[in-house]
């Protein structure tokens, strides 16, 4: 495997504050949460031929600390879409003590999960007459935003924010560009991992970036403590480092 699977870290987090400025719309069966660039955002005109995916981590589409990334993502003139992939079954950010999550993950296979991944895809694409599609993939939908690099996945560019579940035959199939932000302490894609990963990019020959953040761990590129000034810093490194990704590889 090139990531580890998801574990407790995945589940613990800090709520960020803010008003989410986006919506809620309905693929198919699937809500999902839509960011729109306005006039206003921070560059130039909005470009309705490319859009970003967001695929989560364990904690949904509806947690305000996502839908704020969505719309930063929107600030920055890009169309951003964000599908509930957990079916109204996310895991709570702070669970009880029966919780398991591994008997959560049963019914949050690839099996449950890729088809909402391809109908948002679809959507954008068929929809919304978008022609490129990057991707940005927490924790759980690292995966997701790998198997969506391969050929016929749809995903033209992708950032993987502290992956996991991801396997090595799947990061050996990707297409197009992989970006990757990495926490220095992480149980789930540990140095060994990063390190394998590196090499097997290496070897496919896509264009590969790999940060790594010190000081904090999995799932700081969403869920970090913003009070604590090195937690504040790599989780908006990690969204920077999404946008030069994107503005680079994904813009043409």
């Amino acid at each position: 495997m090139a990531s580890n699977e998801p574990s407790q870290c995945c589940t613990i987090g800090v709520k960020h504050e803010g008003q989410p400025q986006g919506k809620m719309i309905t693929i198919g069966k699937t809500e999902a949460y839509i960011a729109t660039p306005s006039s206003s955002s921070s560059s130039s005109t909005p470009n309705p031929t490319v859009a970003i995916l967001i695929l989560t981590d364990v904690i949904g589409h509806a947690f305000p600390n996502a839908q704020l990334i969505a719309d930063q993502f929107a600030a920055n003139n890009y169309l951003t879409l964000m599908p509930d992939l957990f079916a109204g079954d996310p895991v709570p950010l702070q669970r009880g003590p029966g919780f398991q999550l591994q008997d959560w993950l049963v019914n949050h296979t690839p099996a449950h999960t890729e088809p909402v991944v391809t109908a948002a895809i679809k959507y954008l694409r068929e929809e919304l007459k978008v022609q490129r599609v990057g991707a940005v993939g927490y924790c759980f939908g690292g995966k997701y935003v790998v198997r969506g690099l391969g050929e016929g996945g749809g995903v033209d560019v992708g950032i993987l924010c502290h992956p996991s579940f991801v396997e090595e035959g799947e990061l050996e199939g990707v297409k197009g560009p992989v970006g990757v932000a990495a926490a220095e302490t992480d149980t789930i894609f540990p140095a060994e991992k990063r390190h394998r990963s590196e090499e097997v990019l290496k070897k496919v020959g896509v264009p590969y970036q790999f940060n790594l953040y010190s000081g904090v761990e999995h799932g700081f590129a969403v869920r970090a403590d913003l009070s604590t000034k090195v937690a504040k810093y790599a989780k908006e490194a990690a969204f920077l480092q999404a946008v030069q990704w994107f503005d680079t590889h994904l813009k043409q």
